[in-house]
């Protein structure tokens, strides 16, 4: 099945099923208010493990690094079936930490693959919209790592289970990336305020740079195209 699967995901496509599956799991956290605390952690965890899936399946990694990110994978499912067979809820820590270090995997092989490799098309460009949720996704995992050793850190976001507060942490790493700041939601502590100040400093620098050298390449292509006419 996932041959099949693979056979319909390619070069031309990839980065729009990498997209489309960032997008449900962040839509999926916004279901906290609707759903039951216990359904919502399955259901996040469930868009988890298939963005998971459609990255290994969507993107171009060498052999060693595709197995280190495969054993993360493996790892996350181990400590999701401890804390449900268990009950070792201090466990979410290192589910939240292994999600960091995939997702951080996703971002530099997307980069890598949009930047230094082929012509520009749509799909790189779809591919920076991914780069971007990636980086907004990566920030609100490390808040709630933050979150867990250090509870207060923010206003507006208590200490507690990952699921409950991944929605307000999600919304106040977008928030900031984009340099919006609505200011429901305030970091406190100084490690906080570096964390927030340092996401905005990357969310700048994401627009000037990497947007500014797909722009250029785009219009370097499409002049050695005419040229070559």
């Amino acid at each position: 099945m996932l041959n099949k699967q693979s056979q319909h995901i390619n070069n031309q496509n990839n980065f729009f099923y990498l997209t489309l599956a960032l997008v449900f799991l962040l839509i999926s956290a916004s279901l906290d208010k609707v759903i039951t605390s216990g359904l919502l952690q399955y259901i996040l965890e469930a868009f988890t493990l298939i963005t998971f899936g459609i990255c290994l399946l969507s993107l171009r990694f060498d052999k060693s690094w595709f197995r280190f990110l495969l054993s993360l994978v493996v790892a996350w499912l181990v400590a999701v079936v401890t804390r449900v067979v268990l009950g070792v809820e201090e466990i979410e820590v290192i589910m939240l930490l292994l999600m960091f270090i995939f997702f951080y995997g996703t971002f530099r092989s997307i980069m890598r693959q949009i930047l230094f490799t082929g012509s520009i098309n749509t799909n790189k460009i779809i591919g920076s919209m991914a780069l971007f949720l990636l980086l907004g996704l990566m920030w609100a995992i490390g808040y709630l790592i933050l979150i867990h050793f250090l509870p207060g850190s923010f206003h507006g976001i208590n200490k507690g289970p990952w699921h409950e507060n991944f929605a307000d942490a999600a919304y106040f790493s977008f928030v900031t990336l984009t340099t919006l700041g609505y200011g429901d939601i305030l970091p406190i502590t100084p490690i906080a305020k570096v964390f927030a100040y340092l996401e905005a400093i990357v969310g700048v620098f994401y627009m000037a740079i990497v947007v500014s050298s797909l722009v250029s390449s785009s219009r370097v292509q499409y002049f050695n195209d005419n040229t070559d006419q």
